[in-house]
Parts: structure tokens; C-alpha cells; sequence
């Protein structure tokens, strides 16, 4: 691949702006400069650097995010800032979105990827992907409260029960709840349902992808055993 062709296609900018961003010798490759942007290279795992700035070409991203509360996981926010503003400028031009979407004042792991074929498996109801939430309650948090989740409330509009795939107290106003779902609002509609409310929500897991110690708004691409298990079909 041309070395303009591969910047283009991380999310460097235009076509000019990536043969105009090598011809300035703003690229290294291999730690050395390279100022002709038809050099041929090798894309599969090449480490570069544009403007000081390293990177490993990805074919697509699968961004692991750590979303703050105060943000919004939309592309066009209404009344708070969005989570892209999280992301570096590359990444933002490459397209990701978010997978499903946290509320504004959850936080957590947010999975985000250029990748729509992945988006849609990862987001379709068929899959079932576990999402682990640790939720703080206004009133205690009991063990009947955790049964009754997983045993399944109510909702209004919904035909039937939902079901929470797993639920736990660990302490005297937290639980930890396992959910296979999307629906909106879901964690907060079903604790409400089950007569207590919901003061701090947090999601530590999505399918295999583990938050982990990743700082709050801070992102690191997933790792390729967990990409490769993302992607396994269930």
C-alpha cells in the first residue's frame, strides 16, 4: 500500500492532506523519515509516527473507551459534550461510533469501532452479549432485591418480564448486574420495578472486554484476543 494511501486510511485526513502531511517529512516509518508518498509498505502491523505521535495501522478500530459521567453517546450531543471529544482527531475521521450507548451520567466501558458489520452483531438482540453493571442503590440493596431481578419485573410496554442473566448484592447498596439486553434505560427501569432506585450506575464488562484499570476518559485500542472474541459467533 502507498504510505499516503495507508494515512487515509487511518484517519488522517484527505488524500492530499496525507501525500502533503508525508511530502513535509511529518511521517517516520521505522523511525526514519520518509518524505515520498507513493513509498510502498507493508500495512499488516506497520508502527508509524505522524507528527511525534505513534501508531500501529489497524485494518479496523476497536476502541475501549472509559466514559465519564457528563457525556453523551451520540454523535450530534444536544445538552452535554459527546464522547468523541474523547477520541483523537484520527480515529473521530475514521467513523467509529459507539456500540449501543451508556446514559449521560453512567459510566464506564463504552466499546466504539469503525467496523459496522461488527457494530450490528454486537448490538443485535440475537447475540446476547453479557454487559456487567455495578449499580448503587438509594435503598439497600438486599439479596430478594437481586432475586427478584433475575427472577424478572414488569416494565411498562414490555410484553413480558425482563430477566437480569445474573444480579448480586456486594455491599449494603450495591449490586452487580449482568445483563444480555439492550433495552433503553434498562438498569434503572428495572431496579424502579423492583422498588428501589438507581443513584450511580457503572459498567465494568462488555462480552470479553473487561474495563480494567483504564482511567476514566481515557481509550486503548482491544486487544487482539479480545477483537478475536467479539467476533466469535455464539
Amino acid at each position: 500500500m502507498r504510505l499516503a494511501q495507508l494515512l487515509f486510511s487511518q484517519g488522517f485526513g484527505t488524500r492530499r492532506e496525507c501525500a502533503a502531511l508525508v511530502a513535509a517529512g511529518e511521517v517516520r516509518v521505522g523511525g526514519r523519515v520518509v518524505d515520498d508518498p507513493d513509498a510502498e509498505v507493508e500495512p499488516e502491523g506497520l508502527e508509524f509516527s505522524v507528527r511525534g505521535e505513534r501508531w500501529t495501522y489497524r485494518e479496523r478500530a476497536v476502541v475501549v473507551l472509559h466514559k465519564p459521567a457528563g457525556f453523551e453517546c451520540s454523535l450530534q450531543p444536544r445538552h452535554h459534550p459527546s464522547v468523541m471529544s474523547l477520541l483523537p482527531a484520527a480515529l473521530r475521521r475514521r467513523g467509529v461510533q459507539p456500540v449501543g450507548r451508556l446514559d449521560v451520567d453512567t459510566t464506564g466501558l463504552l466499546l466504539l469501532t469503525d467496523d459496522g458489520a461488527l457494530l450490528h452483531r454486537l448490538t443485535s438482540p440475537k447475540r446476547h452479549v453479557a454487559k456487567v453493571y455495578e449499580v448503587t442503590t438509594k435503598h439497600a440493596a438486599t439479596p430478594a432485591l437481586a432475586r427478584r431481578l433475575v427472577d424478572g419485573v414488569q416494565l411498562v410496554d414490555e410484553p413480558r418480564p425482563v430477566r437480569a442473566a445474573a444480579c448480586e448484592a456486594t455491599g449494603p447498596h450495591t449490586l452487580r448486574l449482568v445483563l444480555t439486553e439492550g433495552k433503553y434505560h434498562q438498569v434503572k427501569r428495572m431496579v424502579a420495578a423492583a422498588g428501589n432506585r438507581v443513584e450511580a450506575l457503572h459498567r465494568g464488562a462488555f462480552g470479553a472486554v473487561v474495563l480494567g484499570d483504564l482511567a476514566p476518559g481515557q481509550w486503548r485500542y482491544a486487544t487482539a484476543h479480545e477483537e478475536a472474541l467479539l467476533d466469535a459467533p455464539r
